[in-house]
């Protein structure tokens, strides 16, 4: 790529990026189902299942400790709705059509579109470690994890962001990608959620929560808040989120480029 024309692309991701940021910091609708949602759920669950810590092998005697890594993966299903909905009402009002009009970059709209997530995400990765803490959560991995613990929540995000914006260009409507927002919380239920996978005595489910990619994005939070730097689920968590982002940006520019044709 020449010089100019990656200057030309970096204009274009921070154009659209700070549009992004603009419009998800306008939409309070938005932001407030993200960080309430999953603290509310991370306290019924941890009032619920605290005996839980009484299972001979579970790896802290804190549920809350346990329970604390759920919040960032749910704010990544919120992400995958949120940009989903966004872009596809772009597609409706047709930004996206008067777009293609433009030299803009695909790659460029796509980056830029996830910068309004990102945002959130940090945002969201804040809150919800400051509220954990506050009321008594474990966090071994000290000071150092903190920058860990928000680059993974970037890489989360940026992976369920991208299967957004290939849902938002493959259908086209932001009801039919909130209408999805249930399947994706089944991937949630069925993963080391509630409990870790080799204490899941049902065998039909440990197996989908060992297949299951949101498991080990789970297990890497967590590490940082009961085992500290655990380089192997880091690197698995990192990995997966990695993977996921590769294959859905790959996907969605090859479906941006469908849906433009179209126009």
């Amino acid at each position: 790529m020449s010089e100019a024309r990656a200057v030309s692309l970096l204009t274009q991701i921070g154009e659209l990026a700070f549009r992004s940021v603009k419009r998800t910091a306008r939409q309070p609708a938005t932001i407030f189902p993200s960080l309430i949602f999953p603290l509310f759920l991370m306290a019924v669950n941890t009032g619920g299942l605290d005996t839980a810590t009484n299972i001979p092998g579970f790896p802290t005697d804190s549920y809350l400790t346990f329970a604390l890594a759920v919040p960032f993966i749910q704010g990544g299903l919120f992400a995958t709705m949120n940009i989903g909905a966004d872009l596809a009402r772009d597609i409706e009002t047709g930004f996206l059509n008067r777009l293609s009009l433009t030299p803009m970059s695909g790659t460029g709209l796509l980056v830029g579109q996830l910068a309004g997530v990102i945002a959130l995400g940090l945002f969201q990765a804040v809150i919800y470690l400051a509220v954990g803490l506050a009321v008594g959560a474990d966090f071994e991995a000290g000071l150092a994890g903190i920058p860990v613990l928000l680059a993974l929540s970037v890489a989360i995000i940026i992976s369920f962001g991208t299967v957004g914006t290939f849902m938002a260009l493959r259908l086209g409507s932001g009801e039919a990608v909130q209408g999805m927002f249930p399947v994706f919380f089944v991937f949630l239920f069925f993963s080391s959620m509630a409990l870790p996978r080799d204490l899941i005595q049902t065998d039909w489910f440990q197996t989908i929560a060992t297949w299951n990619p949101v498991s080990y994005m789970i297990e890497a939070v967590r590490s940082l808040f009961i085992e500290g730097i655990d380089a192997e689920a880091l690197a698995l968590g990192f990995g997966v989120a990695a993977i996921i982002a590769t294959v859905f940006l790959a996907a969605s520019v090859s479906a941006l480029r469908t849906r433009m044709g179209r126009t």
